[in-house]
């Protein structure tokens, strides 16, 4: 997974100045509202929508946004009718890809995406296909020059990880979702800085691609990410971090 998630990591640069804050803005208040309406309204109790509201946060979107996110799941504010779906599909050289989509029309989300796979060497698969080659699980990355890998271990561990992997440059800290909460509090306790924390769909196996098949999934990932009702793109591939480097 570490090629996803360093992947993960140049996107979250790059939409820190991304002009299309508008978009970003839109796709994360949809998240809001379906979390808030599909659980408990209160982020305490559900922890997708903590996850949602912090990431809103993070993109320094208004309180205001949020309350009002929040108000319309519970029926208080006038709101569309959303639903998430997993559209499921393959890219260049076999990568499995879910995408989370909220979407008020399944047919022309459905029709969008298919023509995204085709354009970029991949296709639009049947429901089931890849999503059981996924599990869901809070993942929080940290680079390996912010702290020492001992006291990371230690302070995960310590807040109820799952496991602590290390990749190339960074520590992938993997939890259960109801755990996710304490341990990035546990982290931030230990004063270890976070570079990105989500609750995000995990591979259990990767792929890895490299040369063009390497660039065509990345430019199926950068055009499934961009369409307005994807909300993420999760991936099984597994590319060099020089490569993810030159495109990112």
């Amino acid at each position: 997974m570490g090629g996803h998630s360093h992947w993960k990591g140049i996107k979250e640069k790059k939409g820190a100045a991304d002009a299309k804050r508008g978009k970003l803005f839109a796709k994360l208040l949809r998240a809001i509202e379906v979390s808030a309406r599909q659980g408990d309204p209160n982020p305490e109790n559900n922890p997708t929508l903590a996850d949602a509201i912090q990431r809103a946060k993070d993109a320094s979107m208004p309180k205001d946004n949020i309350d009002r996110a929040i108000k319309r799941a519970s029926g208080d504010l006038a709101g569309e009718n959303w639903e998430r779906i997993f559209y499921e599909g393959y890219g260049a050289g076999g990568v499995a890809m879910l995408c989370d989509a909220l979407t008020n029309n399944r047919n022309r989300t459905s029709q969008d995406l298919r023509a995204i796979f085709r354009k970029h060497n991949g296709n639009l698969a049947e429901p089931g296909a890849v999503q059981w080659l996924f599990d869901r699980k809070g993942v929080i990355i940290v680079d390996k020059s912010a702290a020492l890998e001992d006291d990371v271990m230690t302070a995960a561990l310590d807040g109820g990880a799952d496991d602590v992997r290390a990749e190339e440059s960074e520590l992938e800290i993997v939890t259960d979702p109801s755990a996710f909460g304490d341990v990035k509090a546990a982290l931030e306790k230990a004063g270890i800085p976070i570079l990105s924390a989500e609750i995000t769909m995990v591979p259990q196996n990767t792929v890895p691609v490299d040369g063009s098949d390497a660039r065509a999934v990345l430019k199926l990932m950068e055009a499934l990410e961009d369409h307005d009702d994807v909300q993420n793109v999760y991936a099984n591939f597994d590319i060099p971090e020089a490569v993810l480097a030159e495109v990112g």
